[in-house]
């Protein structure tokens, strides 16, 4: 019985994971900046990994100016292929890959990648603890505020680019 309670609660952990790239997307689309924070982590992360920089927020606060600037290319994402792996002590990996159109020019093809995401079991809930999109193809931008790289993101990022090329 051990076995199948413990089975039981993995495959309802996967399942409240793979709902969280899910939220997301309908958050973006709904422009709910606040709901999209709250998907975080208190000291949560988030990145826009390009071959030319990263841009990144860390915290309720940077997060709150990231999703507003962010928001303000009115990005229409779609999320597609959610893979999760369950570690230990409540905490999980996973990726996801992202077809993004534009609201502002009539659902336009916007970009094109992936998120490497990091979950974690955060007061009985899973949040996003991490996540960085590796952008293989972007059309705009969200405005940076300061620009901030990396060295940890940067093999990462040379990873995004040979799988451009």
């Amino acid at each position: 019985m051990k076995k199948m309670e413990e089975a039981l609660k993995a495959m309802l952990d996967r399942e409240a994971i793979r709902d969280l790239p899910a939220r997301y997307c309908d958050l973006v689309w709904r422009n709910d900046i606040e709901g999209l924070v709250k998907l975080f982590t208190p000291d949560g992360e988030f990145a826009i990994v390009t071959p030319e920089q990263t841009m990144r927020a860390q915290g309720q606060t940077e997060l709150l100016d990231f999703y507003a600037r962010g928001l303000a290319i009115t990005p229409r994402p779609f999320i597609h292929n959610v893979v999760v792996e369950l570690g230990k002590k409540g905490r999980a990996t996973g990726r996801c890959y992202l077809d993004l159109r534009s609201a502002k020019r009539d659902m336009a093809w916007l970009g094109a990648g992936y998120y490497h995401d990091e979950y974690e079991k955060h007061r009985g809930v899973w949040k996003f603890a991490r996540r960085e999109f590796f952008a293989l193809r972007m059309e705009d931008m969200p405005a940076e505020a300061a620009p901030s790289p990396t060295p940890k993101a940067a093999p990462r990022a040379k990873k995004a680019k040979a799988a451009k090329a």
